[in-house]
């Protein structure tokens, strides 16, 4: 038997390596078009600067929100750099198209890359069909995930209820916020049998499974 998400009316999704598979190694062109970056910008090693780099991922959320404290860069130069990479690792899911289709009220996006980002990975994944919104870094004012201020800021764009909202992530530390403000957490992806903590409600290795799995509102008893 699936999990119980009968109670849930809204929907919010992360986007990297949640809405697709982390195997593609997509993520992975971006992280090395970010290294290049910080080469550039700190005139550190490559090596060095990918220690900066995931530091910065660690402790503020986003290599830019570092990046952006520590070095005078334009942001919406970085994000569309970091971001321009091919998207031909990338393949439609249908299996996770027929899951999505299964829910009911809005499916958000609700992700640390850019809106330009987002627009083109759920292109590329016949995804847009199915998705009422996107809240993107820019949404954000640049401040990401898992702070919470911008949470606050999702929900009050989208007018989502955190009680009947269900929130899937690969990130642990990502769904802190969400469980401490009343939202259904799922962790989603290689981490989701070894993270430990409270407020991961829920754990599938990937998606579309565990959607098609679980019991929702209105399905036959």
């Amino acid at each position: 038997m699936g999990a119980d998400l009968r109670h849930v009316r809204s929907w919010v999704f992360d986007l990297d390596n949640t809405l697709y598979p982390p195997e593609s190694q997509f993520l992975t062109q971006v992280e090395q078009r970010i290294n290049q970056y910080v080469v550039r910008t700190s005139g550190l090693p490559s090596a060095e600067a990918l220690s900066v780099q995931k530091g910065y991922l660690h402790d503020y959320g986003t290599s830019l929100a570092g990046l952006m404290l520590h070095y005078q860069i334009d942001p919406h130069d970085f994000l569309a750099e970091v971001h321009d990479v091919p998207l031909d690792v990338l393949t439609p899911d249908p299996g996770l198209h027929a899951a999505l289709e299964r829910l009911q009220g809005p499916r958000l996006i609700f992700t640390n890359g850019s809106i330009g980002h987002a627009r083109r990975v759920m292109e590329r994944l016949e995804l847009t069909r199915f998705f009422d919104g996107v809240f993107a870094l820019e949404d954000a004012d640049l401040i990401p995930k898992p702070d919470p201020r911008t949470f606050d800021k999702m929900l009050a764009r989208f007018g989502v209820d955190p009680a009947t909202a269900c929130f899937f992530e690969d990130t642990p530390k990502n769904l802190e916020p969400a469980h401490a403000i009343g939202m259904t957490t799922v962790l989603v992806g290689p981490k989701a049998f070894t993270a430990e903590g409270d407020h991961i409600q829920h754990r599938a290795a990937s998606l579309g499974p565990f959607l098609a799995a679980a019991m929702l509102d209105g399905d036959p008893q």
